[in-house]
């Protein structure tokens, strides 16, 4: 089972396995559970994680290693902040042998205007914090899945995305997400600025981004599928 066309490549060109033997069935997720969130909640982890309101607030989920592309999105939030001197950066998940690397350019950054997460268990309610998302990966290799491109539009968050994992599959610049070159700090803030300057094209991309995730990567799709093997004769 090959859960994306990158992985799905990766194992017929570099592994040589049968492409015949191969199934393709994309991770399901319980999507409802991105919208089911009380107000209380909404208070309580907007309120541990942004108690002075600062504005907007960039939110990142991934670990610091090079291939995700962290060391790229620091110097944007820099650049942003020209425009956004409140702004804040939220870093989740912020663990990983590129952590020197990262915690260097966060250094550029006015303390009050970063934070970081080492984990956040309730991840439905926790991205409701971020007025706009960023992962962009170094290349199309840098993710066999990457969840947090369906997480972010189930939870109807403006996200901009570079074309990684199953990204390149069902994104598309300026329908369902904003897409920015590898490695392009630059790209990168030019992007968040346009989402944070254009409400009428968030709601649009944030209400295409919820039609598609829910069209491709349901718990019940993924479920069937994987029934359908085993019912399948060898």
């Amino acid at each position: 089972v090959a859960i994306s066309n990158n992985l799905l490549k990766v194992l017929v060109e570099r592994d040589k396995a049968n492409p015949a033997k191969i199934q393709l069935i994309h991770h399901g997720f319980k999507l409802n559970l991105f919208n089911e969130i009380s107000e209380n909640r909404l208070l309580e982890i907007r309120a541990k994680y942004n108690p002075n309101k600062r504005y907007p607030v960039i939110g990142v989920i991934g670990r610091y290693i090079d291939f995700k592309g962290i060391q790229f999105v620091v110097p944007a939030f820099k650049q942003i902040l020209k425009t956004y001197p409140e702004a804040l950066l939220i870093l989740a998940n912020g663990v990983g042998k590129h952590e020197p690397v990262i915690r260097k350019l966060l250094e550029e950054i006015p303390a009050q205007n970063y934070k970081e997460v080492p984990f956040e268990k309730d991840i439905f309610a926790f991205y409701k914090v971020f007025d706009v998302f960023v992962h962009a990966p170094i290349d199309i290799d840098s993710e066999a899945f990457g969840q947090t491109f369906v997480e972010a539009l189930a939870a109807e968050i403006p996200s901009v995305f570079t074309l990684a994992g199953v990204a390149d599959e069902f994104i598309v610049d300026h329908k369902n997400a904003l897409i920015v070159p590898f490695e392009n700090s630059e790209r990168i803030a030019s992007a968040v600025i346009e989402l944070l300057s254009n409400k009428e094209l968030c709601k649009q991309l944030t209400t295409q981004g919820r039609v598609d995730v829910q069209n491709l990567f349901t718990l019940d799709k993924m479920i069937h599928k994987l029934e359908a093997i085993y019912d399948s004769p060898l």
